[in-house]
């Protein structure tokens, strides 16, 4: 099952979907993705293990998320921006090469007998992005939701911390 939930930054994404994992599982895994890019950044990651209880099992991976998410498991994958960034920077802003990675990546989860819920943002509905790289960060960050989206089997946008349900297969 793959749960697809977006929003705009502090929407409440997060929030939901860790109460739904705890909904499916007594021992869910948060998977963060975010590269640590210094101490303090360190500080902030180690502040939002500690939010989580003894449920919870963190596992830190930034771009071969795969290889950490267990078969039978609940997986919160937190989240698609920052995993499309390590592609991005890693491949010196290349929009296309980051998609086609990215998009083998998430091939590859979609081959595991798990619960996923991979939580993403929409980058493009706010502000418009003053330099050429952010743009093109933008482009690719729409072009995986999309992919992204069109793999779930039920998404959910949330709004001002209201999750509005937009999809849900059959």
């Amino acid at each position: 099952m793959l749960y697809y939930i977006t929003g705009g930054e502090r929407s409440g994404k997060s929030g939901y979907a860790q109460r739904l994992a705890l909904q499916l599982s007594d021992t869910p895994y948060y998977l963060a993705t975010s590269r640590v890019w210094d101490d303090d950044h360190r500080k902030r990651i180690d502040r939002h293990i500690a939010d989580r209880d003894e449920r919870w099992t963190s596992i830190e991976e930034e771009k071969e998320i795969s290889k950490v998410v267990k078969k039978d498991s609940v997986v919160v994958i937190d989240c698609v921006t920052l995993w499309l960034t390590n592609y991005y920077m890693d491949t010196k802003n290349d929009v296309q090469l980051s998609l086609s990675q990215a998009k083998a990546e998430f091939a590859k989860l979609l081959d595991i007998n798990a619960t996923i819920i991979i939580i993403s943002n929409e980058i493009g509905m706010g502000v418009h992005a003053t330099t050429e790289v952010g743009r093109k960060f933008t482009e690719l960050q729409g072009w995986m939701n999309q992919h992204i989206a069109s793999h779930a089997d039920k998404a959910i946008v949330m709004i001002s911390g209201i999750p509005v349900e937009i999809k849900e297969s059959n």
